[in-house]
């Protein structure tokens, strides 16, 4: 692989390992303070709520802006704010930091995932758009290995600000490889529309886009119902490991990396293996069903694992198929404002599903909890397939004509 690439995916793995670890660390550290699943749920909900909310404005600023520059402002962003709120913490004490933290560095995040959309498809020009997602998504997934174990070791060693910090020395590091893939590759990427602002032009015209495509109506009512699933597993996670289960927290990082590595070696067939976009998203979805309901159902940790590992490795699945369909239909001068008021409405049911723990873990068992989101993600698939059924898709031709505007 040149060496540009391999920088620009090693910036990517470097920024999803100290994300990955924050991300961590929150629910882990509310749970063992407060021995509560409802406060490990809201501290999730606080946590990912801004995230996806900051999706609209940062797409438009990546039409507005280019988009490396902004890549850049994330990563060093995130290590001042990791540095400035560890300040705060030896300062004044409390928890409020970490998930304060957490929040503005998930919207920080959010302007680094647009960025990297919207450059993607102009920094792997000559392989198919589905391969590139597997490739950087298998750079994603290490982090999502590494950062669970990593967080795990490190916590064992010294206390959770201490981790923060190693963060802080992460995002740097990711930086400097984007710096190294910018003078490697010496791409630049054309600003699509200078003169538009970041308000309310730009999500009209997101909305419009949705509007007159079926193809984008259906993922994202599909994508809500992932997203509801991924949601209540990752606010609750810890909580069933070492509450419901009454395993330590090396276990929860086992399942986590556990997790990333299936994924890491689905994505890998994905990668060499062609695959038709309807079996990845039936497959995707189907299979994260099950899981949520494997998980609800089962009384032995090693039951829920196998369902964790079902949601989170055919997320990614879902994902590939989701991201290269609206690749597909979307103009590319309106690519970053659209994907990001798609990505806001279909990851705001990952924050609800928190909130949702928050409200309903005080009364109800937390199987049950995931048992009814179950249910609920069950039907609004039914719903979506039957509703967008195969008349209401882009026809080849229509696909073919959108493929070419986009190379235009």
């Amino acid at each position: 692989m040149r060496k540009d690439y391999l920088a620009f995916f090693l910036s990517l793995f470097l920024s999803r390992l100290a994300d990955q670890i924050l991300l961590f660390i929150v629910p882990l550290v509310v749970f063992q303070t407060t021995q509560s699943a409802s406060w490990a749920g809201l501290a999730f909900f606080v946590e990912s709520l801004p995230r996806f909310l900051a999706f609209p404005l940062c797409g438009a600023l990546c039409d507005k802006y280019a988009p490396v520059r902004i890549l850049h402002v994330s990563q060093v962003c995130r290590a001042v704010l990791c540095l400035l709120a560890m300040a705060f913490h030896g300062l004044f004490g409390g928890m409020a930091w970490l998930v304060g933290l957490s929040a503005l560095c998930g919207v920080l995040t959010t302007q680094g995932i647009m960025a990297r959309e919207v450059l993607m498809p102009h920094i792997f020009q000559h392989y198919s758009y589905t391969k590139t997602l597997s490739y950087s998504q298998i750079a994603d997934q290490t982090g999502w290995v590494l950062g669970p174990l990593l967080a795990a070791l490190m916590l064992e060693a010294w206390t959770w600000p201490w981790v923060v910090l190693w963060a802080a020395g992460l995002f740097l590091l990711a930086d400097l490889s984007m710096l190294a893939w910018q003078r490697l590759s010496g791409i630049t990427v054309a600003v699509s529309e200078p003169h538009q602002g970041v308000w309310v032009q730009p999500i009209k015209v997101a909305l419009r886009h949705i509007r007159d495509r079926a193809a984008l109506q259906k993922i994202i009512t599909l994508a809500v119902g992932v997203n509801l699933l991924v949601g209540v597993t990752l606010a609750t996670s810890a909580a069933m490991v070492m509450g419901q289960y009454g395993a330590g927290k090396e276990a929860y990082a086992g399942l986590q990396a556990a997790g990333a590595l299936t994924t890491i070696l689905i994505l890998v067939v994905m990668a060499r293996v062609p695959l038709s976009l309807r079996l990845l998203g039936g497959a995707g979805y189907s299979m994260i069903a099950i899981g949520a309901f494997v998980c609800a159902i089962s009384p032995t940790l090693i039951g829920y694992g196998v369902g964790f590992l079902l949601i989170v490795t055919f997320d990614k699945v879902f994902n590939v198929y989701m991201r290269t369909l609206r690749q597909r239909v979307i103009p590319p001068r309106d690519f970053g404002k659209t994907v990001g008021v798609i990505t806001l409405l279909n990851n705001l049911s990952q924050p609800m599903a928190g909130l949702l723990v928050a409200l309903l873990a005080a009364h109800l068992r937390l199987q049950t909890v995931i048992l009814l989101l179950a249910v609920l993600t069950s039907l609004l698939g039914v719903v979506a397939w039957w509703w967008f059924a195969e008349r209401h898709h882009p026809t080849p031709t229509s696909v073919h004509k959108v493929d070419q505007h986009a190379g235009q």
